[in-house]
């Protein structure tokens, strides 16, 4: 495709694209510059999708003037638009093109239980929402609202640099901002009766520093305002998500069953608790109180690890210490045996042919499961791992390092598409996508698999076959291979969302790999299941809202452990098992005695000896009768 940039042709390279998002697609110009395209009507994401084929089509029309009029002077950390891209006579715009941020991480990444326990500390979260508020308060002194304020239109780089994106939504003028996400949004834009999460007043500042508060919940606690499972008591009906919102039904509430794998709200201290309250419960509005983050100091629980910001952990008693050797609990029809604890953080675990291998952080350094050293320095949350056998494998950007426990580490070059590194092993060899080629380690050194998108592949792998997509402007495509056999089958036709993707895992067993996306569609976030044979055809699909009370509702990463055609989910009701039949997939049983022993933030993997629970400190085996 090309486009002109002050009246210089330029020609858009599909395989640098940076991202896709609901509007447009991102592209990487080199010297530091990326261009954002809007999709036009007629683009693939909006095929057979008549409502999205008209809005793209009316915010082409605004933008026209709208771009045209930006303003000028917000503060630096707002990735304006720089230069507009328009046809060859410079009549219609385009896109624009805006400073291009590296290694940057979305906001909504330190609402995650995972990013955190990683190495995102308190302390970091505290600062990138103080630098956060700073530039929201430079943008309305300029007289511009943000309107859709949200945790993935802000990006984090360095420590503590929040930048905020997707200013082409912004609202000023006689510009109002028509898009809107339902997390983030006030419910005083909302009409009374609360049907429908569809603002009908327009947003405004005191909205804007409502959405900042959402972050601040988020950010700290890893859970928003509205969330956990609302269990009505009595004869009242559970309420939905548009209820709860009317109702102010929120986390605070007593009828609220709280996430198990937030962080507990009395973490926090009393007087930001009480801001909190006032303005989820109680309507209050205005500009966040900046001294309420500024003054937070947390520390690490010596005991249970957990942050906290008063003078003692109000999770556990101050000395207690972890279990040091395995203890077996049981709990109706099941028994669960712990395996390892650690006073650390476990941070990556598989199973190898029915055996468990683990990485933990402890002492300054990442361990084995044997307390080996792979690489001494503090908890790092961009780091990405993999296990084969006794060899590590940690990725950062374009580069994997192959750690054997003994000799120097073999560094490989791969692609690296929105900052996760396209590499993975099973127990017999390890995998890579780099230079448009996608490869695996063979007897004589490195062997070709077959073609895929250069910087653009996911790539997941199992026992049997794996699995890689790519998704880059309107390009779609996805492959499975042989986990043994040279050669790739391409051009899988995938049930695709049409929103874009904000994170991707899958699991495997056997000839079937889980395939789960999360999107971001509509102001609200979708997880979808593609269940894939090894021969590349869609077994079965589903779809649910995130944060609803159900097997696919949960955190996208939450443990699903695949068993044959059937996959174990892990909720805070228990272990939920799920059957592949008839090309449906569907909850058949729960096991509610599992209730102590798991959460919707732990991982389930499959060992010899029976169901393997990753938490953050420990590692534990369950057998259900």
């Amino acid at each position: 495709m090309d486009i002109w940039l002050d009246g210089a042709k330029v020609r858009v390279d599909v395989a640098r694209a940076l991202g896709k998002g609901g509007e447009a697609d991102v592209f990487d110009l080199g010297g530091g510059r990326a261009l954002k395209l809007f999709k036009p009507p007629e683009h693939p994401d909006f095929t057979g999708l008549v409502a999205e084929q008209d809005a793209a089509r009316h915010r082409l029309d605004e933008h026209q003037r709208k771009l045209r009029a930006f303003p000028s002077g917000l503060p630096a950390r707002v990735v304006a638009p720089q230069t507009l891209a328009t046809d060859r006579k410079g009549r219609l715009v385009l896109g624009y093109t805006m400073r291009k941020l590296d290694d940057a991480e979305p906001l909504r990444r330190f609402g995650e239980p995972s990013f955190r326990r990683a190495g995102a500390s308190s302390a970091r979260v505290v600062k990138v929402l103080c630098d956060l508020h700073q530039t929201l308060a430079g943008v309305h002194a300029a007289g511009v609202v943000v309107g859709d304020f949200n945790d993935l239109n802000v990006l984090v780089t360095g420590e503590a640099d929040a930048h905020l994106i997707d200013t082409d939504s912004f609202q000023f003028g006689g510009f109002t901002c028509s898009v809107f996400t339902e997390r983030f949004l006030d419910p005083l834009r909302l009409p009374g009766a609360g049907q429908a999460l569809v603002p009908t007043r327009p947003a405004s500042e005191p909205s804007d520093w409502y959405a900042f508060t959402v972050a601040v919940l988020q950010s700290l606690l890893c859970v928003g305002p509205h969330g956990g499972i609302h269990r009505a008591k009595g004869p009242t009906a559970r309420l939905t998500p548009a209820g709860r919102v009317a109702q102010r039904i929120t986390v605070f509430h007593p009828d609220v069953q709280y996430p198990k794998p937030a962080f507990p709200l009395r973490t926090l201290p009393d007087a930001l608790l009480h801001h909190l309250v006032r303005v989820f419960v109680e309507d209050q509005r205005g500009v966040f109180p900046l001294p309420l983050l500024e003054q937070l100091r947390f520390q690490a629980c010596p005991s249970c690890g957990v942050e906290h910001a008063r003078s003692a952990c109000p999770t556990c008693q101050p000395h207690a210490t972890a279990a040091a050797t395995p203890v077996s609990s049981a709990r109706g029809q099941v028994t669960a045996t712990a395996l390892f604890s650690t006073r650390g953080v476990i941070v990556h675990a598989s199973v190898e042919e029915g055996a468990p291998r683990w990485l933990y952080h402890a002492d300054g350094a990442y361990r084995r499961e044997d307390g080996r050293v792979v690489l001494r320095g503090p908890l790092d949350p961009s780091l990405r791992w993999a296990l084969q056998g006794d060899v590590t494998l940690v990725g950062r950007g374009g580069r994997v390092a192959v750690c054997a426990p003994d000799g120097t580490p073999e560094v490989l070059g791969v692609d690296a598409p929105g900052g996760h590194p396209a590499f993975a092993a099973n127990a017999r060899h390890r995998y890579w996508a780099t230079a448009g080629g996608l490869w695996r380690d063979g007897v004589h050194g490195p062997e070709r698999i077959g073609e895929v998108l250069q910087g653009q592949t996911r790539l997941f792998v199992g026992a049997r076959f794996g699995l890689g997509f790519h998704r880059a402007g309107g390009l779609r495509g996805a492959f499975v291979f042989d986990a043994e056999r040279l050669g790739l089958r391409d051009g899988l036709s995938l049930p695709w969302p049409a929103g874009p993707l904000t994170d991707a895992t899958c699991v495997f067993d056997g000839a079937l790999a889980w395939l789960f996306l999360a999107e971001e569609a509509a102001g609200r976030t979708r997880h979808h299941c593609i269940v894939v044979g090894a021969d590349g055809g869609v077994r079965a699909q589903a779809v649910a809202e995130a944060g609803e009370d159900s097997w696919l509702g949960g955190p996208l990463r939450s443990g699903r452990c695949a068993v044959g055609d059937a996959l174990f989910c892990a909720t805070d009701a228990g272990l939920v098992r799920v059957e592949l039949g008839n090309g449906r997939l569907e909850a058949v049983r729960g096991f509610p005695d599992t209730e102590p022993f798991v959460d919707s933030g732990c991982q389930v993997l499959l060992s010899r000896q029976g169901l393997l629970v990753v938490g953050r400190q420990a590692l534990t085996t369950l057998r259900m009768a």
